[in-house]
């Protein structure tokens, strides 16, 4: 693996932080931290960098332990939130800036520093001074200054929560684009699962400093390991034992030891074979932009949300929802919340 986290802990008094058994990325992955606040996502970045000193463990970065090397010698970028660009410096200036102090030949620096201006689209906004930029055309410019480097590993973290949504859309797919391209090795910080989605070969999901699961995209939303991914990724319905045992008892030799999750977009509407049948009441109609909501209420009272796409006229002449057994997920109620 290019770079490999084992065994690390952090302690911030008697409070323990961080606790990674193993993180293993490959050369030229993104792969994302998504975790709530709090649970150890930019701690373990700045571990990685050398700004916190883990109490156990080890991290090798391109087969090299580099717990030992100061974070100037880590040859390892770091895209920050805040931008943390030099105020009274031009574009040019601040993406240069990491060349010059390597004293670098200035016909160098001028090719290196345009090449990755044009990369992030910025070329045009060369010689203006930071402070006149937008919040987007910051970022660019604090992504040129870590890329023009060539670090082993750039770190981002949460680069685009300051930022509104288009923008951040448009610099999800751009940092995308530019990580394939280049074949860079990132570690992308964010709480926001569709930002994770979207960018990641791989995420890591966190909880309480720990790695709770580790899967490509598709396979986090469609097969959570355990009741703290199957709520933090996406919507859900939960339901516990007895409120599936008074439609069907397929599950009922499993009795209380698990708990039960079902993604509000396979539910259906219509009659299908073999289904458990759930009788309701529509209680709420939600427009979610694309997305429209629907909730109901079961006979027993149980809350229940529906998902269909924007774009389809649904007209809702029955008064069942209709369950396929194989699209409920189980989850251990020992691993549950």
């Amino acid at each position: 693996m290019f770079l490999n986290i084992r065994d690390v802990t952090l302690f911030f008094g008697e409070n323990q932080v961080l606790a990674i058994d193993d993180i293993s990325i490959n050369e030229g992955e993104l792969v994302t931290l998504l975790g709530p606040s709090g649970c150890g996502k930019s701690t373990l970045l700045r571990c990685i960098t050398g700004l916190e000193q883990p109490k156990t463990g080890s991290i090798l970065l391109d087969g090299q332990e580099i717990q030992a090397i100061p974070t100037k010698d880590r040859n390892i970028g770091f895209v920050f939130q805040n931008y943390a660009l030099f105020p009274t410096m031009s574009v040019f200036d601040n993406v240069a800036f990491g060349l010059k102090i390597k004293k670098m030949k200035s016909e160098e620096i001028n090719e290196k520093v345009f090449k990755i201006l044009n990369l992030v689209n910025m070329t045009e906004h060369a010689d203006k001074n930071v402070q006149l930029l937008s919040g987007g055309q910051k970022q660019r410019v604090a992504l040129a200054r870590s890329l023009v480097t060539e670090p082993k590993v750039l770190l981002l973290d949460e680069p685009l929560s300051a930022l509104d949504a288009r923008i951040r859309k448009q610099l999800q797919q751009d940092i995308r684009k530019i990580q394939q391209e280049l074949k860079m090795t990132m570690i992308f910080v964010t709480h926001d699962q569709e930002e994770a989605m979207r960018i990641s070969d791989r995420i890591f999901v966190l909880e309480a400093g720990r790695v709770s699961q580790v899967s490509t995209p598709e396979v986090l939303y469609q097969k959570p390991d355990n009741a703290f991914v199957a709520e933090f990724i996406g919507n859900y319905n939960k339901f516990d034992w007895l409120e599936l045992a008074a439609y069907t008892d397929h599950f009922s030799g499993n009795g209380n030891r698990f708990v039960y999750y079902l993604r509000p977009e396979l539910i259906q509407l219509e009659t299908i074979e073999k289904a458990i049948k759930i009788p309701v009441t529509l209680e709420e109609t939600i427009n979610l932009g694309n997305i429209q909501r629907y909730v109901f209420h079961s006979d027993t009272g149980k809350k229940i949300i529906v998902d269909r796409l924007n774009n389809e006229y649904l007209q809702l002449s029955g008064d069942n929802l209709y369950i396929n057994q194989e699209d409920i997920i189980q989850i251990p109620l020992a691993y549950s919340s």
